[in-house]
């Protein structure tokens, strides 16, 4: 069954009737069942999960779906577990290179012009939210970052970067699915990294993510239609790949 992205598309009708769960065959994982069927990746290898608790969470949003049709953007665990199995180990190089490419533009490094009175309430946040964020990377790194008020971001220290990449090469697959989707959504790889590592919970990195946005909210009032609906998509990828990293360790 083909996964797409979350685009509210609805791909083919509901082929099974139940939804089970069983151990691998070989004993090492665990694999979701449909009626008689091993539930398989899109490159068709069996979707064997490392633990029941997250084959039983990816059943589950099998079981949602209805009679109609899949809904694949219903099933953000899955489309995790795909990327974890298929994707990053083919591609782990290329995903940590690209993740590496925009460290320099994170924004947790980057500060509104403190002199404008424009920006200065969002200065004052990022300094208020931020900063002990930037402390926690230098203990746990053992390098400061450099913050920045450019919107071309700026030049890290490079064992700051060296660091950082060494990390996401000791991650294992699904970590690295997680960092990788977290980092996209919140154009973060320092908030992603602070999740896997236990140093945010989901609602302080939506925080961190939407600091700027929601002082524009505060401000000039919120746009339903547009900033509601924002706020739920990033919640619902935050919150996904939360769980996924949480229900994946043994």
């Amino acid at each position: 069954m083909p996964i797409s992205s979350m685009t509210g598309s609805i791909v083919g009708k509901r082929f099974y009737k139940q939804v089970t769960t069983r151990e691998a065959d070989d004993g090492n994982g665990w694999t979701v069942m449909l009626d008689y069927r091993t539930l398989k990746t899109p490159s068709k290898r069996p979707l064997k999960l490392p633990t029941i608790a997250l084959a039983k969470a990816i059943a589950a949003e099998w079981d949602y779906q209805q009679t109609d049709g899949i809904r694949p953007f219903t099933m953000p665990l899955m489309k995790l577990a795909c990327t974890a199995l298929d994707r990053v180990p083919l591609t782990r190089p290329k995903i940590i290179e690209h993740l590496m490419r925009k460290f320099s533009q994170d924004l947790v490094f980057c500060r509104a012009p403190e002199d404008n009175v424009l920006t200065s309430g969002v200065y004052e946040r990022q300094v208020e939210k931020l900063d002990p964020l930037i402390g926690w990377i230098n203990s746990e790194f053992g390098f400061k970052p450099v913050v920045y008020s450019s919107l071309f971001g700026g030049k890290q220290e490079e064992g700051l970067v060296k660091a950082i990449e060494h990390h996401l090469r000791q991650t294992d697959d699904c970590q690295l699915a997680v960092i990788d989707a977290i980092a996209s959504a919140a154009h973060s790889l320092i908030i992603a990294v602070g999740i896997v590592k236990g140093k945010l919970d989901i609602e302080e990195a939506i925080e961190l993510i939407r600091l700027e946005e929601d002082f524009q909210v505060d401000t000039w009032g919120l746009v339903e239609g547009g900033h509601d609906i924002d706020i739920a998509d990033l919640r619902v990828q935050i919150s996904s790949a939360a769980v996924f990293l949480g229900l994946s360790r043994k």
